[in-house]
């Protein structure tokens, strides 16, 4: 297979790293707006690069991988679907809600695969964890607490131009939740706080959230977010039922601190974000992208998925700013 890759900014790098380590990856071609940064990027890796985007969609591509800035994703996957050409995407589709359904009404009528980037999906301990769940061993769940915990929070440029904490941290967890649980969030009731950098104030932002989620069949689910956790990067999902439990991301690297008399601190060293946490699952996510592109599997994420985490994200947005309690309903269009 030949593969494109839009975006050569961190997580793009590593994407195409995976991407040609792959045996049935024959050739990784890779493009960015700063054409600079693509052939910077693409001589480190050993891969080609395209002079521009255009020249990338003339590469005769098997399926092309969209990690570039969340404004030129719309286009890309636009212009890639009429060109017949299966897409991999990291979330979001769009900017906002009304472009996120743009997309997903363009495409609806073509065959062409779209795969969006939600890759806790693809992490072992959150698909064990609807495993137990979707096999009934917990019996009924009553709570889910999920939590997303950065160590030190992203650039003041990058939090002005993020949409807030819900719509580009939390939206994960708002994925899993469903994911996990097998079941849509109705109502929304979140709230957020200031405490660190002025930056967030001046953005329309928070630092730190938290959000309780009613699902539709009266399971509850708690969202805990933050841009400061000296710690460590801590993420986790606790899963009660009435017969048990499941936890996700409790395991040596958990930056967390017991101090009951006699219990040894975990050995750690615990994550220091992202794209360590998850690598495997970064992995798995392209693997499962392979079999898409090859007509192999149905897309395992598609647009309309990422609509229903970005409904969920924007109802808590609403509902911080109003402080009252939203149903979901009210924010789809």
């Amino acid at each position: 297979m030949r593969l494109g890759l839009a975006g050569t900014g961190r997580i793009g790098t590593s994407h195409a790293e995976t991407l040609k380590s792959f045996d049935e990856v024959s050739s990784v071609v890779v493009a960015d707006v700063d054409a600079g940064r693509a052939q910077a990027a693409a001589a480190e890796l050993g891969v080609e690069a395209a002079a521009d985007i255009p020249a990338l969609f003339a590469s005769s591509l098997d399926g092309l991988v969209i990690t570039a800035a969340t404004d030129a994703h719309p286009e890309l996957i636009l212009r890639a679907v009429d060109a017949g050409i299966p897409v991999f995407c990291e979330k979001p589709v769009a900017a906002d809600i009304p472009g996120t359904i743009a997309v997903i009404d363009k495409i609806s009528g073509s065959d062409v695969p779209v795969q969006i980037g939600f890759q806790r999906r693809f992490d072992a301990g959150y698909a064990a964890a609807r495993a137990a769940v979707a096999s009934g061993e917990l019996g009924w769940l009553h709570t889910l607490r999920a939590t997303t915990l950065d160590p030190a929070p992203p650039p003041a440029e990058y939090v002005a131009h993020s949409g807030g904490l819900f719509r580009d941290c939390g939206v994960h967890d708002f994925d899993v939740v469903r994911f996990v649980s097998g079941r849509e969030v109705v109502e929304v009731y979140a709230v957020g706080a200031n405490k660190g950098e002025r930056f967030f104030v001046d953005a329309g932002d928070v630092d730190t959230a938290a959000a309780t989620l009613t699902l539709d069949d009266g399971t509850l689910a708690v969202v805990s977010l933050t841009r400061y956790n000296g710690a460590g990067y801590d993420v986790r999902l606790e899963v009660f039922g009435s017969a048990g439990n499941a936890v996700v991301g409790l395991d040596d690297r958990a930056p967390l601190t017991s101090v009951e008399p006699g219990v040894p601190p975990l050995p750690g060293p615990a994550c220091p974000g992202f794209m360590e946490r998850f690598r495997p699952a970064y992995i798995s996510e392209l693997k499962a992208f392979l079999d898409v592109a090859a007509g192999r599997a149905p897309s395992p994420c598609g647009a309309a998925d990422a609509l229903e985490a970005f409904y969920i994200a924007e109802a808590c947005e609403l509902s911080r700013r109003e402080r009252r309690p939203v149903r979901v309903a009210e924010v789809r269009v």
